[in-house]
């Protein structure tokens, strides 16, 4: 880790304190660190490679015919899904989240094609860099591990 020292405003400071304490970090550092992440995240519009993917959505399932196009979206991209979490949020509208794992790019097209249907009307795809490596072990043949890159 390399040490990095930064001024402030006063009144920014104690935003920062205020924020530390809000989400309760032990530390104005790691405050900081999960800022400059998030921050970073925007320039990841041209990231390649490989990720984990969280997709968060809510819609209108009376919309016609809505579920049944998330549905044959999902289908369609079946191999970058590893699971899907629905939930009721009242009559009319519901939150689903996908958990997914692929090259960036067929992530956010998949997330595209589910966020650009009518009747959606929140959603966030969530990115988390990895690589990953595939090898005979004690786990057997072909077991993946994936290890989190600190950026894309």
């Amino acid at each position: 880790m390399q040490r990095v020292t930064v001024t402030l405003s006063e009144n920014l400071c104690q935003e920062l304190d205020q924020f530390v304490q809000d989400r309760r970090y032990d530390t104005r550092s790691e405050a900081v660190r999960d800022l400059l992440r998030l921050g970073l995240r925007g320039r990841d519009e041209d990231a390649t490679g490989e990720a984990m993917g969280v997709l968060s959505y809510v819609y209108d399932h009376h919309i016609r015919d809505l579920a049944s196009r998330l549905m044959h979206h999902h289908h369609d991209h079946h191999a970058l899904s590893i699971t899907t979490s629905h939930v009721h949020l009242d009559h009319e509208t519901c939150l689903e989240t996908a958990i997914l794992r692929g090259p960036v790019t067929a992530l956010r097209a998949y997330a595209d094609g589910v966020l650009g249907q009518r009747g959606v009307m929140h959603g966030n795809l969530f990115l988390i860099p990895v690589d990953s490596d595939s090898s005979t072990d004690a786990h057997g043949p072909m077991h993946q591990h994936l290890h989190v890159k600190e950026s894309f």
